[in-house]
């Protein structure tokens, strides 16, 4: 098929990946403009926009789709389909009606629950024991749209958002080949209005550990928000993230350090730290954190 590829983040490049080899037809690749990035704040192309000049195929950023320039050049480019996954820009009624077969979203949830932005980190953090892939045709509402295919999977009880993320992302992009391949057959199935749930973008005011939640809460929100923004609390005036954690025995006041292996007391149970990070300095296990910080037992961290 002839295909628009729309993203943008690293979640994206497998997807792109996936159709290259597929052998379908790359009529052009969208992507959200280079920005400003590292210490010299230079302008720094996406992920998306790497992978794809490396391949050869021809890129385009434009800051909106708004205008009837944008517009004409996108439908000028008569595609048979528009894959969209991660690409930050809403689409307008002109795009989405543009190809062929319309514009088809990768999804990282199973819909209708996790509509939004954020919806691998909510289902960490929420507790959800499974998760998936949708294959969406996009309509104007915020992934409103019916769904093609989904493909689900556990989420595992010590998973960092950064793992599930890489594994949808290959699920999404095994997903989307055999939805294309499948296209004329598939029959949309729309979505129900009951378990309708929103992925809020994550705001880095959720970050700060308070220590006198439950355990569970904590191990969830220290997990679901590895790598970034990273969960973390305040060590002699210094932030240090923590990014990764699992469920531990024991109790204490809330913010108790328990033992040198860095098991914490919450408000119920405890966690165990397994891998935390300094501001500026590269992550560390906690037994080679804590040759340098040597955190004492009884130590009680800030509750938040």
């Amino acid at each position: 098929m002839r295909v628009i590829f729309m993203g943008t983040p690293e979640f994206s490049v497998p997807v792109l990946d996936a159709l290259v080899l597929a052998g379908h037809e790359i009529a052009a690749v969208y992507c959200q403009p280079p920005r400003p990035a590292g210490r010299g704040k230079k302008d720094r192309p996406s992920a998306v926009q790497q992978r794809a000049e490396a391949l050869g195929l021809p890129v385009r950023y434009p800051v909106s789709l708004k205008t009837d320039e944008a517009q004409a050049e996108f439908a000028a480019l008569e595609a048979d389909v528009a894959v969209v996954v991660a690409y930050g820009l809403i689409l307008p009624q002109a795009v989405l009606d543009a190809p062929k077969s319309g514009c088809l979203n990768i999804h990282a949830s199973l819909l209708p629950r996790w509509r939004g932005a954020a919806p691998i980190h909510r289902a960490i953090m929420a507790g959800d024991e499974e998760t998936g892939v949708c294959i969406m045709q996009m309509e104007a509402g915020l992934d409103t749209g019916p769904v093609l295919m989904r493909s689900t999977t556990p989420i595992r009880s010590t998973e960092t958002t950064i793992e599930l993320h890489d594994r949808l992302s290959t699920l999404g992009a095994e997903l989307i080949v055999e939805a294309l391949r499948q296209l004329p057959q598939l029959a949309p199935e729309q979505q129900p209005d009951v378990g309708v749930s929103y992925a809020s973008k994550i705001d880095k005011a959720e970050a700060r550990i308070d220590w006198s939640r439950p355990a569970a809460d904590v191990d969830r929100q220290i997990r679901g928000l590895s790598p970034f923004p990273g969960a973390w609390f305040e060590l002699n005036d210094t932030r240090v993230k923590v990014l990764a954690s699992a469920l531990a025995e024991g109790g204490g006041s809330a913010g108790e350090v328990l033992d040198a292996s860095l098991t914490v007391a919450c408000g119920t149970g405890a966690v165990r730290l397994i891998c935390l990070q300094r501001a500026g300095k590269a992550a560390q296990d906690a037994e080679t954190f804590q040759r340098g910080a040597q955190i004492a037992a009884g130590t009680v961290l800030s509750k938040g």
